[in-house]
């Protein structure tokens, strides 16, 4: 039985061989992890990556497709929207922590980033495809037009790469954006930085881009009593991340 993909979930179905085989050797799935996919739709990368771990749990929000995919008993499957998935109580379970990897729905990445973004300390490394302008924002630096909140707020827990790039023609249907796939690999959280305050600070530095922060994050900071130094002379975009988390720090 075919299946149609559905615009109201995001789906387009990876369908090119050459690039679903360069994307599970750039994850490298071992027999024994605790892997988990989000968005498993027809399996394109599900079963090549079953090859080499064995088990796995997908997360998918389809019914249809959730279905056939309880038709593996290798697969551990949730039939569920990924936003009110418990990544930490699936590492509990599991007794180590995940390795998540997906194609993404493009319509939803950036939440999906920030739900995970809580479990980091429970997470080996995460592989996602997502739209090559997201991963271009993710990965950028200050100074750059790409660099803003969602750079600072990943950067701040992961080291990023963009591990290759992947063209509209290996999809079915092909979307209307190019694609990459992107590594991501936890770092230590800082202790002395507090996740929601920094979100609300980068949140309200990078409101105006094109205004100085004395115009924005300075309002915020004098709301605070902050009297400490910080050069609000800048714009947001030429403060880099480390000054943002000194700057959460000291605030907190």
């Amino acid at each position: 039985m075919t299946h149609i993909a559905r615009k109201r979930f995001g789906q387009h179905f990876l369908t090119d061989r050459v690039a679903i085989s360069a994307i599970i050797d750039a994850i490298a799935p071992s027999p024994g992890e605790a892997l988990v996919e989000i968005g498993p739709g027809l399996g394109a990368m599900t079963f090549p990556l079953l090859e080499r771990c064995e088990r796995l749990t997908v997360i998918e929000l389809d019914r249809d497709l959730a279905a056939r995919l309880r038709l593996w008993p290798a697969l551990n499957v949730i039939e569920a929207d990924v936003l009110n998935v418990d990544f930490s109580a699936l590492s509990e379970a599991s007794g180590q922590p995940l390795r998540v990897v997906g194609n993404l729905p493009y319509n939803i990445s950036t939440p999906i980033l920030f739900h995970l973004l809580p479990v980091a300390a429970q997470v080996l490394d995460q592989h996602f495809m997502l739209q090559k302008e997201v991963v271009e924002r993710m990965a950028a630096g200050p100074g750059s037009k790409t660099y803003g909140r969602l750079s600072v707020m990943l950067q701040w827990r992961y080291e990023i790469e963009s591990v290759l790039d992947v063209e509209p023609e290996s999809f079915d249907p092909p979307p209307q954006v190019r694609s990459a796939v992107v590594r991501m690999l936890p770092l230590p959280a800082r202790v002395d930085v507090d996740a929601q305050l920094l979100g609300e600070l980068v949140t309200v530095a990078f409101s105006q881009r094109r205004k100085i922060l004395r115009n924005t994050l300075g309002r915020w900071l004098d709301e605070r009593g902050f009297a400490g130094e910080f050069d609000l002379q800048r714009r947001a975009e030429e403060v880099a991340v480390s000054e943002y988390l000194a700057l959460c720090a000291a605030v907190r």
